[in-house]
């Protein structure tokens, strides 16, 4: 060995630099580090300040039916760019890539399943796909799906986070409201229980229309519930909306939604619903109503629920 030569190093040097992201992630609303696997662990809800991120359509099945008792519907009905419309780019173009994305075929999944044994019709919105927005498939898988709740005789419950109507079927994606709300009549002329729950965010032409309908409201914990957006809504009144104007704390003061539940109680409370409205003659009488709206609520709360459900 010579007078300068050394070995070489046993130490191993990596050249390049790891990706720096351990899973770790900042909270958009309290701004605290939250590991992506406590997220997971809790229905994606913030374990420091509880705020609720989105679910995929399977974590809202998953949280909502009893396990494998989902059966989709109408999965055949495909959208189509009947307009051939184009802004930055191809209708078509942006539903291949929403599909892709989403895993989907549509953004909505319809179809039957249970809730603690409980046979229901069940629509959920897929915010991944192109927002959510309501095209005529759409409103076509809903009305069908709110039919087949009418002939067999079923609560229907619709999970909604969207951004409206489809701004790329035009006329056709507006004439989804009336469709809908006319399918959500006929339910109701059956004496059938819906059930909307309202998530982050709901808003346009599917706040003005199936969304709103419900015979029992429910939202989401500081859910966007809106017509236009905040930002829309400023600037057309060049005025600063107050804080939280269009959440659902604000809008359960305002009467438009009748309670505001954690995720880690939706099942719970829809169940508790749909066995008081359903299965419940000492409460319900040819289809009138025994008991208040605001007499009902106040049995919802954990303590009272079982009582409620044991003297049917």
């Amino acid at each position: 060995m010579g007078l300068f030569s050394r070995s070489k190093p046993k130490i191993k040097v990596e050249s390049k630099k790891k990706d720096s992201y351990s899973g770790w992630i900042k909270c958009s609303n309290c701004l605290d580090m939250i590991h992506a696997n406590e997220l997971k662990d809790n229905i994606n809800c913030c374990p420091k300040c509880d705020y609720h991120y989105r679910l995929s359509v399977n974590q809202r099945i998953n949280l909502l039916l009893d396990q494998n008792s989902f059966t989709p519907m109408y999965t055949d009905i495909l959208p189509k760019d009947t307009l051939k419309f184009v802004d930055t780019q191809k209708y078509s173009k942006r539903l291949k890539d929403a599909q892709e994305k989403s895993k989907n075929n549509e953004a909505i999944v319809v179809g039957v399943g249970k809730i603690n044994d409980k046979q229901v019709a069940i629509g959920i919105l897929d915010f991944n796909f192109m927002a959510g927005s309501m095209g005529s498939v759409v409103g076509e898988k809903i009305t069908l799906l709110i039919e087949h709740a009418i002939e067999k005789k079923l609560p229907l419950i619709i999970v909604s986070a969207s951004g409206g109507a489809r701004m790329q079927e035009s006329i056709l994606s507006l004439m989804q409201m009336a469709k809908t709300a006319a399918a959500l009549t006929r339910l109701h002329d059956e004496k059938l229980l819906y059930i909307s729950v309202l998530t982050n965010p709901t808003t346009g032409g599917v706040t003005a229309s199936f969304a709103s309908l419900g015979d029992i409201m429910i939202a989401e914990p500081k859910a966007l519930i809106a017509f236009a957006g905040p930002r829309v809504v400023e600037q057309t009144i060049n005025q600063k909306l107050p804080d939280g104007a269009q959440k659902s704390e604000v809008l359960l003061e305002r009467g438009m939604v009748d309670l505001i539940v954690k995720r880690s109680e939706l099942k719970k409370k829809i169940s508790f619903f749909i066995d008081f409205f359903m299965n419940n003659p000492k409460y319900i009488t040819n289809g009138k109503q025994k008991v208040k709206l605001k007499q009902l609520l106040k049995m919802v709360d954990t303590k009272k629920e079982d009582k409620v459900i044991k003297k049917k």
